[in-house]
C-alpha cells in the first residue's frame, strides 16, 4: 500500500469489490485529471472503432498526464469511466487492471454514455491522484 494513500475496500456493511476499493483517503498535493479519450499528440483519434485500442490509449494518455505531475497510477485514488456501451466494460477493466496493480485499485465509477463529444470515441476516463509533499 502507497504510505500516503489508505485504501479501505470494506467499510462495515459495504460489500467489498475485487474491482476498485470503496474508500481512498489522501493525504498530500491533489492532482485532476481532465477526462482522456483515445486521441495521440497530435489529436487523431487511435482505435476507431475498436474499443480495447482505444482503452489502451486512454490509460496511455492518463500516465501522460500523472507523469507530469509527477504522480503515477499508484497514486490515483479515484477514476470515472463514461464508456458508450457498458457491454465494454469487462475490456476496461483487463486494460485498468494491467495498469493499475490491484493492491493499488482505486475507487471507481464506471456509467454509460448516450454519446460522448464525437461519435467515433468509445471511453472517456477522468482521474484523481493524491501525491506525496515532499521537502
Amino acid at each position: 500500500m502507497t504510505s500516503h494513500i489508505t485504501r479501505i475496500h470494506a467499510p462495515a456493511g459495504v460489500l467489498e469489490s475485487p474491482n476498485y476499493c470503496n474508500v481512498a483517503v489522501g493525504e498530500g498535493r491533489t492532482v485532476f485529471v481532465a477526462g482522456q479519450v483515445a486521441r495521440d499528440a497530435e489529436g487523431n483519434l487511435v482505435g476507431g472503432g475498436d474499443f480495447l485500442r482505444q482503452a489502451e490509449q486512454v490509460f496511455e494518455n492518463l500516465r501522460l498526464c500523472l507523469v507530469a505531475a509527477d504522480a503515477t497510477f499508484q497514486d490515483v485514488v479515484k477514476i470515472t469511466c463514461f464508456l458508450t456501451d457498458i457491454t465494454n466494460l469487462p475490456l476496461l477493466s483487463k486494460v485498468r487492471v494491467g495498469e493499475i496493480p490491484d493492491e493499488h485499485r482505486p475507487a471507481s465509477s464506471a456509467v454509460q454514455v448516450g454519446a460522448l463529444f464525437h461519435p467515433d470515441y468509445l471511453l472517456e476516463v477522468e482521474a484523481v491522484a493524491v501525491v506525496p509533499v515532499t521537502g
